[in-house]
């Protein structure tokens, strides 16, 4: 979609459509709507739609005007962004993907957005109005026969007098934010069959090769040789080889440290293995690698964006299948780190090859981590699927990051990682045991985790129940979200501006130091098992 920015008068604008936020400023049952722009015929022609009641205000609310008098755009679309006390980047973010999804069916292939002036700034509202849209603009009947192309062509954002130069700029980084998250959700709109881990690496090749990052590709000699056990102990279930996929983001002008790791759960499909999933909706374990897809389109928008920071991607990717070779409940595997796991459930995979990912990761010279996986339903039962959960180790990064989620404008939410929850995770053959039990099952995934990360600032985002729209929304279709691309590309630059930038650790002090892990566990049933997606 071709992105363009405008300082006419929005009335004097030629366009298909020019989309206009509503806002309601009554009280509960009586709605007040007003108008987001400032300019005379526009506030004309919408004047007796406002007094008819036929324009509330209500969110996501859309009622087109055509032939608006004293306009030149041909329709007036005006779209509802709530009540006005709660109207900020984040509603008219979803209300530009409102206005993209009401006029794309309409044959409407170009349209304008008025863009409304708020507390927060007109970059950050420019910002908000094109990756909204971007994101509304995205299908996923990539493989009906008889699809059509619907998509919106051009979006026209009408601002007023104000820094060109920097809204032109704010715009250009919203279009490379809104292109990662889409190529992230195109990645996990893929089926299994279509996205093997062979696949995978190769899609991550070919970007890499686009926006210039250095990529390697390994398969499972390299695993073997570097004893990631844990990683190999999923894969060998499958006929489809396991790839270590290694992304490198270097600009010459970035110091040698702080140098950000970024590790992506990369299971292609997840049968759940021997521990075999129940067959009703497994086929949407076709997205069980949105964390892996999510750590490459946030590497695309960082090779673009070009902040002076070191950043290393690792996605470990594979399937997780049943088989003759498939690893039992029971059986106990080594990680990289030399850590001995005892499986008590195969289909708590995804914490498996994080492991070795995550040690791999600080072993390649990675000072901070983030980690993304669809890690654990427990995380679905706990927070929905509004917010990603958020673990850290570390209060100083876990406030940098929450700052960087904040702009970014997606729902996450901390929970908590205290000690105590690692004894349900203490095995009586091993160190450790891949499940916890039924109970707080996404933190004591969280706390597995841990056990690889050291003193290493991290941060661990469970994206279980925000990964995928399970139906379709006024702004965003059913399918893959791409969450937590913004918000990693915000963090990573975040990182390279300062605040002690350079030394390693920029400020941060390390995690909790543990005692070595000991004592005694049953394993649980399947049905209790806090197990993975």
């Amino acid at each position: 979609m071709k992105t363009t920015l405008s300082f006419s008068a929005p009335a004097e604008l030629e366009t298909e459509c020019l989309v206009v936020a509503v806002v309601d400023e009554g009280e509960k049952d009586k709605p007040q709507p007003r108008i987001l722009s400032s300019d005379k015929a526009v506030q004309s022609a919408a004047a007796d739609l406002l007094s008819s009641g036929e324009v509330s205000g209500k969110l996501f609310e859309t009622v087109m005007m055509h032939r608006p008098g004293g306009l030149r755009a041909r329709r007036l679309l005006f779209v509802g962004g709530g009540k006005a006390k709660n109207f900020t980047s984040h509603e008219l973010r979803k209300l530009a993907g409102t206005a993209t999804r009401f006029l794309k069916p309409k044959n409407i292939r170009t349209f304008a957005v008025a863009l409304p002036q708020l507390e927060s700034g007109d970059e950050l509202s420019a910002r908000a109005v094109i990756e909204g849209a971007f994101i509304g603009n995205f299908d996923p009947d990539t493989y009906k026969s008889d699809r059509k192309d619907q998509r919106v062509e051009e979006l026209t954002i009408v601002a007023a007098g104000t820094d060109k130069q920097r809204l032109q700029s704010a715009v250009d980084q919203a279009r490379v934010l809104a292109e990662a998250q889409n190529f992230t959700r195109e990645l996990v709109n893929e089926p299994g069959n279509r996205m093997t881990p062979t696949i995978l690496a190769e899609r991550a090749r070919k970007m890499a090769e686009e926006v210039g990052l250095h990529c390697e590709v390994h398969g499972a000699d390299k695993l073997k040789e570097l004893k990631m056990g844990a990683f190999l102990s999923v894969a060998q279930g499958s006929e489809e080889p396991p790839a270590l996929i290694i992304l490198r983001y270097e600009p010459q002008d970035a110091p040698e440290s702080p140098v950000l790791g970024l590790v992506g759960k990369g299971i292609t499909f997840d049968s759940g293995g021997i521990s075999i999933k129940p067959s009703e909706g497994m086929e949407k374990m076709k997205y069980d690698m949105a964390g892996g897809a999510a750590m490459l389109g946030a590497m695309r928008a960082i090779a673009l964006l070009k902040p002076k920071v070191r950043v290393i991607c690792i996605v470990c990717a594979t399937e997780n299948m049943p088989s003759g070779r498939a690893q039992k409940p029971g059986d106990v595997q080594i990680a990289m780190s030399g850590k001995s796991i005892e499986i008590l459930n195969t289909d708590a995979e995804g914490r498996l090859v994080l492991a070795d990912g995550l040690h791999y990761a600080r072993e390649l010279g990675a000072t901070h981590l983030i980690d993304a996986a669809t890690l654990t339903g427990a995380c679905v039962v706990a927070l929905g699927y509004t917010n990603a959960g958020v673990f850290a180790n570390n209060d100083e990064m876990f406030t940098r990051f929450d700052r960087a989620r904040e702009r970014a404008g997606e729902k996450m939410w901390r929970m908590p990682l205290d000690p105590e929850y690692t004894e349900q995770i203490r095995s009586t053959i091993a160190d450790i045991q891949n499940t916890g039990g039924r109970w707080g099952g996404a933190i004591t995934a969280a706390k597995f985790l841990e056990e690889f990360v050291g003193d290493t600032p991290w941060i661990h985002l469970d994206i279980a129940g925000t990964a995928w729209m399970e139906d379709n929304k006024a702004w965003i279709a059913k399918g893959p979200s791409g969450i937590a691309v913004r918000t990693i590309v915000e963090f990573a630059r975040d990182l390279a501006s300062g605040d002690g930038a350079g030394t390693g650790r920029v400020g941060f002090t390390g995690g909790t130091q543990r005692e070595p892990l000991k004592g005694t566990k049953e394993a649980q049933d399947h049905a209790d098992s806090g197990a993975g997606l």
